[in-house]
């Protein structure tokens, strides 16, 4: 049995061999970066997509969790993992994505997947967080719905503002920008 902090070096090692794209580019806060951190070659790599679940599921361990998702497309692979990885223990947890903006077809939901029920302790994932805007939205839908955002966690925090935007959820990233090589 592979331990979590073995998990997280596995995990950080895939980030910084796939993840780290040392090119110019403008993030969704508007800010101006000379690298980017594409979380979504590692959550939609096979191995990284078990390696997400597997370290999210531990870092949940003991916490009483009815669902798990945030802002599309980011928290959407991350989400799946770890509700397939759940399924695979006694306490599975439901998977949900909160959309941009409402469909304006068929059911025309905001958040999508199995619903939400008022008092379901909700854990809000991203792949990576810059000021944490998008994530404080996607909160915002969540409670609407009557549901407590217990936790928010992330795969890498870039360090600009979240942690203190966050903090009234107890804002876990797995890493921040000083644990990768850039």
């Amino acid at each position: 049995m592979t331990n979590k902090n073995e998990l997280r070096g596995q995990l950080l090692a895939m980030i910084n061999q796939k993840a780290v794209v040392r090119e110019k580019v403008t993030l969704a806060s508007g800010n101006q970066s000379d690298f980017y951190i594409d979380g979504k070659l590692v959550t939609l790599d096979p191995q990284g997509s078990l390696l997400v679940g597997q370290v999210i599921l531990s870092m949940l361990e003991g916490i009483r969790v009815d669902a798990i998702g945030g802002p599309t497309l980011g928290a959407d692979p991350i989400a799946t993992a770890v509700a397939v990885v759940s399924a695979q223990t006694p306490r599975p947890i439901k998977a949900f994505i909160v959309r941009k903006e409402a469909k304006k077809h068929g059911m025309q939901r905001m958040i999508e997947g199995p619903r939400l029920k008022e008092g379901d302790q909700v854990v809000m994932v991203e792949d990576v967080i810059t000021t944490g805007g998008s994530v404080l939205k996607a909160i915002q839908d969540v409670e609407a719905l009557k549901a407590k955002v217990i936790q928010v966690i992330c795969l890498v925090d870039r360090n600009q503002g979240a942690r203190e935007l966050l903090a009234a959820y107890n804002y876990s990233p797995i890493f921040n920008l000083s644990d990768l090589q850039i």
